[in-house]
């Protein structure tokens, strides 16, 4: 089976090599996007990270394909209509690890709140000045957990760990979980109003999208933190901008962003066009990279030596489950 496998480092290269001996495989460093058709056109499967834009025109092109393993949880970057049109099977990786995005989630918390990112930058100008970096206390402060998933729901045990109230906003309740670990399940106005701490960890989709806008945002307690380690587009970034002007958010802690993958490098901006909407929101973007409160880390909330490893190991069982005709993790 002919397997083009996108966005993969060295060390991905040769433990799919080891494992995967009855797979022909084609490696590239770049995005599907950024790789020229021909070069895997006649792939039966497709193995990609989270910036490979698998649309229609990508699924349709592609006459042998049969397989798409994305190395990620979410699947918003497939076109999956596309898929179930070409009866093509489609698997993730549902659960690599949530104590990696949980922890990663409370760094952002941390740097927020004892300023350790702007207390970084000016010790490493020799000024150890203390001015204007006086932090908060976590302890007896409240966090506001939307998606209480796997993962949300490791970000409320780590809470409860500093001493936090914490609640929930979820489509689904588990009244179980939420007694044992010491949280309550509440409507989403009323999180943001309690909540010190809001932190985003729910799946993306259409109904998600712009979860967090300025009428929602116009609800949050004035001064409260928002961390975002989920998807980009769950939050407007007009109204992120807006709320952080406004001081109704004293700060954000951003793992991703919206329109995230023309931020990867500079030249990836100048190979198409892009509409108008699409350009605004990397402006807007751009402007968050330069504001003392805010945190910005590259979509690496993922990235632990221990998470990367669970990642590769059940993609790889995917594929091998896939050829041997019982495929597992299957999304279409």
């Amino acid at each position: 089976m002919k397997v083009a496998f996108f966005e993969v480092e060295k060390w991905e290269r040769e433990r799919f090599r080891a494992r995967l001996r009855d797979v022909q495989p084609l490696f590239f460093a770049d995005t599907v996007q950024e790789v020229e058709r021909g070069e895997f056109k006649d792939a039966e499967g497709l193995c990609v990270f989270i910036y490979s834009r698998l649309t229609r025109d990508v699924i349709m092109s592609l006459p042998r394909l049969r397989l798409i393993a994305t190395r990620s949880t979410g699947f918003d970057h497939i076109d999956l209509d596309a898929c179930r049109e070409r009866h093509i099977t489609v698997t993730n990786v549902p659960y690599y690890g949530e104590n990696t995005v949980a922890e990663h989630t409370f760094g952002l918390i941390l740097s927020l709140a004892r300023n350790i990112h702007k207390a970084y930058l000016r010790t490493i100008r020799q000024d150890f000045s203390l001015e204007d970096l006086q932090g908060f206390d976590l302890k007896g402060k409240t966090i506001g957990v939307i998606g209480a998933g796997r993962i949300g729901l490791h970000v409320i045990r780590i809470a409860r760990g500093f001493g936090m109230e914490a609640l929930a906003y979820d489509i689904r309740r588990d009244r179980f979980i939420a007694e044992i670990l010491g949280f309550k399940y509440v409507p989403l106005d009323e999180l943001l109003a309690s909540s010190d701490v809001i932190s985003l960890h729910t799946p993306y989709s259409e109904s998600t999208h712009h979860i967090i806008n300025r009428d929602t945002l116009a609800k949050v307690k004035r001064g409260a933190l928002l961390i975002n380690t989920a998807r980009g587009a769950l939050v407007d970034t007009e109204a992120l901008l807006w709320a952080l002007d406004q001081g109704i958010l004293r700060g954000a802690g951003l793992d991703v962003l919206e329109g995230e993958e023309l931020m990867m490098e500079e030249g990836y901006v100048l190979r198409k066009e892009y509409s108008a909407d699409v350009l605004r929101t990397f402006v807007r973007n751009q402007m968050l990279l330069r504001r003392e409160d805010v945190v910005v880390t590259p979509h690496n909330a993922f990235n632990s030596r221990e998470a990367a490893i669970r990642i590769l190991e059940t993609t790889i069982e995917n594929i091998e489950r896939f050829m041997e005709g019982q495929p597992q993790n299957v999304i279409v």
